[in-house]
């Protein structure tokens, strides 16, 4: 069986800066507020007619990653992207980013696990190179929620903390042991489905139904989420699951060189960070500049922290996450 590695990283992020400032001046908000409760102090937003979709950021991302992979697109045997918010209803994101990058025919697949979306992009092609089935796989991680967001009071608890972007990473074969994608750990608990959600549109409750009605009080075409109950289970979960990829490999809290977790709030990763006993250069957060990009964050914190030149031959990495579903997940990677 093969070992899987990470040799190409890239991200994307709009020019539109949207500020604390800027929501201030639309909502019922302030800066103290945003940043006491989130940590986030801009994100970006798509602008209508900018050019910017979901798989056309994935896709610049990915340009960035293949290239630093040092392997052309036609090499590329299978693409998984990860977002909440495709282009389309149907058919996924994946092929629009394999279309843009003119890339051969290949598999594609959209994972719609949210904020773990990416954990679980990375386990799922990890396990397709474990088997041999593929050597290159291209994993994305995009979201554009900024059209999708109540942008009133009313939504003022979900519009403060979510941006736009994207991220990519070019995963393939490893021929040493003991180096690569470790483990990855995934769970799901659908007790709580209904504590972070979007419920409409769908099959149910179709478009044409909402427009009929045009009930300015019916929300359930906005995200919801009930955010004491989604802190207290993230900040458990976390622990868990970087508890589980650690004993797995029998390593141990001082053995992190670098943790990324989900950029979700950064009152979560503090807290996390106390558990774990980690210094401020063992974990990294860019949440104040970007928000939460939901998939696209954990691979845009990876680039930039590899950028950065954080993360390094030989460094041990966690990446850790958690969102709707609730799901959540880790990977832990030896970094070649």
């Amino acid at each position: 069986m093969y070992n899987s590695k990470i040799v190409g990283l890239g991200k994307f992020l709009p020019e539109n800066i949207v500020t604390n400032q800027d929501l201030a001046k639309k909502i019922d908000t302030s800066e103290e507020w945003i940043v006491e409760r989130t940590g986030i102090e801009e994100r970006r937003h798509i602008v209508k007619g900018d050019g910017n979709t979901t798989a056309s950021m994935g896709a610049e991302a990915a340009k960035i990653a293949i290239e630093r992979a040092k392997i052309s697109a036609n090499e590329i045997d299978l693409i998984l992207f990860a977002t909440l918010s495709p282009d389309y209803y149907m058919p996924g994101s994946g092929v629009f980013v394999q279309n843009i990058l003119n890339i051969p025919t290949c598999p594609a697949m959209d994972i719609r696990n949210a904020c773990s979306g990416f954990v679980y992009a990375i386990a799922t092609a990890d396990q397709f190179i474990k088997t041999g089935m593929y050597k290159n796989i291209l994993v994305i991680g995009s979201e554009t929620q900024s059209g999708a967001i109540d942008m009133t009071t009313r939504g003022r608890d979900i519009a403060v903390i979510f941006g736009d972007g994207a991220g990519a990473a070019v995963v393939t074969k490893s021929e040493s042991s003991g180096s690569g994608i470790l483990s990855s750990h995934l769970y799901s608990e659908g007790e709580h489905v209904d504590e972070l959600v979007m419920v409409a549109p769908n099959t149910n409750k179709w478009v044409t139904e909402i427009v009929s009605k045009n009930d300015p009080e019916d929300s359930s075409y906005y995200p919801y989420m009930n955010g004491k109950m989604v802190f207290k289970n993230a900040v458990s979960r976390f622990e868990e699951v970087i508890n589980k990829g650690l004993d797995h490999n029998s390593l141990e809290p001082e053995n992190i060189s670098l943790l990324i977790p989900h950029q979700a709030n950064l009152r979560i990763s503090q807290f996390v960070q106390r558990k774990f006993k980690l210094r401020d250069d063992q974990v990294y957060n860019n949440i104040m500049r970007y928000g939460n990009t939901t998939a696209a964050s954990i691979p845009i914190a990876l680039t930039e922290a590899w950028e950065e030149g954080k993360v390094n031959k030989g460094d041990l990495i966690v990446l850790a996450a958690f969102g709707a579903g609730f799901s959540w997940g880790s990977t832990v990677i030896r970094w070649e």
